[in-house]
């Protein structure tokens, strides 16, 4: 079952940051994650939302985003993205599709 990685972050070392940033997609695709959504000026719809950036990113699995989470490529470049912002980051499963009947 598919399953989204939802990252709400802010950040405090924008060159660090845009270090991860440049790294994260051939790691990302390697892994065969895909990236869904990536905004740094997402409108609030409802609530109080304090964060600089979401990003959103699919995976076929739960044990194909764990692979790509601790594998090396990713816990490399993923220092960067620690030292760099604050934040939350959401694993949510999928539902699944239902047929016609």
């Amino acid at each position: 079952m598919t399953v989204y990685a939802l990252a709400q972050i802010s950040i405090h070392d924008r060159e660090r940051y845009d270090r991860y940033a440049a790294a994260f997609m051939p790691v990302l695709s390697a892994y065969g994650g895909r990236l869904l959504a990536a905004d740094e000026a997402p409108r609030v719809v409802e609530g109080d939302w304090r964060h600089d950036k979401v990003v959103l990113v699919a995976f076929d699995s739960r044990e194909s985003f764990e692979r790509w989470a601790t594998s090396p490529e990713y816990q490399d470049i993923a220092r960067d993205r620690v030292a760099a912002t604050d934040g939350v980051v959401l694993l949510v499963h999928g539902v699944p599709t239902l047929g016609n009947g």
